[in-house]
């Protein structure tokens, strides 16, 4: 960008609880403001809790069953006065909302704003009957979107299947040297002892801690890969996960529970192998870019997602989805063999490095600049007298002031084209 813009993204999801999202959104903030922008978050979260000064929390979130998992999302009359409040306080040049289609605060400013607006997909369960059920109330508000990002290929699908339009490509990024810099979680690495580790719900089915328990259990004691033991890390009855595990293999397994990015870098820079089981339903993959920033040899489950990330099996082994005896086999070969491991240490870095937020963010920016320059009107928000929530009760079209927005079709013909419904992608997928 040839000015510094300012930016205002909102977060679904509350940030008083970890996930890929929250990340997602905190890092990109953070490389666009190294980059000399000035960038505004709006998420959910606790406000007598510590957050960075560029981000405004909206107040509690209230849990939900949403996406196969369970959401923490902020909605109702309080989350649309802050939204509007928030928006009308920015003269915002362009505003991108992550997952518009959660009923959190990212629909809120989408049925609030006007302007350029950008929005991003994370969304990977193909088969989804709330989004099937909505797509034709939604649409029309969906259409206010200037220019669309998909965060993999299957998020793009299921985003052009159920919603229409189409989007560019741009992965999640990974913050380099946090992940590699910087020292073990104490007593590690642990003489005579190859460590598995695990990053995630536990809790959660579509994780697989279930086949990696299975797997470990039906790996053949050995003197060359020594004590295997199994480091967990993430949220999750702990006491639950020992009691399915059965007495013999709960003794090798330590749980940290919730743990900081910190320790969640340490953690990983303590792994001989990071293991990735999940069995189905993932966008991207994020913790695997982090396990090979922090050096800790992958094998993950041969989902597209994963195989994607790990270049095709280059920069990790892939099993298949669900299959203990498979996922044993390849821990167990990878364990006794310390130069296969090496090997995949240096060729997961040398993949990382192309999910670093530097690149990610260069690749956001150029979206911006398209979406700016197919609507070149600063953001404005939406006349407080608007029937906001009764439309949004009866699912009646919102519409937008006759004459409020430029026509991506009929904006200057040397602007990039970014996604707008109807266009075809802008090949600037990070590959």
């Amino acid at each position: 960008m040839s000015r510094a813009l300012r930016i205002g993204i909102v977060c679904p999801y509350s940030l008083d609880v970890p996930g890929g999202v929250q990340s997602h959104v905190l890092d990109l903030a953070r490389a666009l403001r190294a980059l000399g922008h000035d960038v505004h978050v709006l998420a959910p979260g606790d406000e007598t809790a510590a957050h960075p000064d560029f981000v405004t929390v909206a107040g509690r979130a209230v849990a939900v069953r949403y996406n196969g998992s369970v959401a923490r999302l902020t909605f109702g009359p309080v989350a649309y006065a802050r939204v509007r409040r928030w928006l009308a306080e920015r003269d915002l040049d362009v505003l991108h909302l992550h997952e518009p289609i959660a009923p959190s605060l990212s629909m809120l400013a989408l049925a609030v704003a006007d302007g350029p607006i950008v929005a991003t997909f994370h969304t990977a369960t193909e088969r989804s009957r709330v989004l099937s059920a909505a797509s034709g109330m939604l649409r029309p508000m969906l259409e206010k979107i200037t220019a669309r990002i998909a965060v993999s290929p299957l998020a793009r699908r299921v985003q052009v299947e159920h919603l229409g339009g189409d989007a560019v490509e741009i992965p999640n990024g990974v913050d380099i040297e946090h992940f590699a810099n910087g020292g073990f979680l104490p007593g590690y690495p642990r003489p005579g002892v190859r460590t598995v580790g695990f990053i995630g719900r536990f809790d959660e089915p579509r994780k697989g801690m279930d086949v990696l328990l299975e797997a470990l259990r039906g790996m053949t004691p050995s003197p060359g890969p020594g004590v295997v033991r199994l480091l967990v890390a993430g949220r999750g009855d702990a006491e639950g996960l020992l009691r399915r595990a059965g007495p013999e293999l709960a003794r090798r397994i330590d749980v940290l529970g919730a743990v900081s990015e910190e320790d969640k870098a340490a953690a990983l820079r303590s792994m001989d192998v990071y293991c990735a089981p999940n069995t189905g339903g993932e966008s991207f993959g994020m913790v695997l870019t982090e396990a090979m920033a922090a050096g800790a040899p992958v094998v993950a489950s041969d989902l597209d997602a994963f195989r994607r990330v790990l270049d095709g099996g280059r920069a990790g082994e892939l099993v298949p989805a669900g299959d203990p005896d498979a996922l044993g086999a390849a821990l167990e070969a990878l364990l006794a063999d310390p130069g296969r491991r090496a090997a995949l240490t240096v060729a997961g870095r040398e993949r990382a490095c192309r999910y670093a937020w530097p690149v990610v963010a260069a690749s956001v920016l150029r979206v911006y600049e398209a979406a700016i320059a197919a609507d070149p009107r600063r953001l404005a928000v939406r006349d407080p007298d608007d029937a906001l929530a009764a439309e949004s009760a009866t699912g009646s079209r919102i519409d937008r002031p006759k004459g409020s927005r430029i026509d991506p079709r009929r904006a200057s013909s040397t602007a990039p084209r970014a996604g707008f419904r109807g266009d075809s992608r802008i090949d600037s997928r990070i590959d």
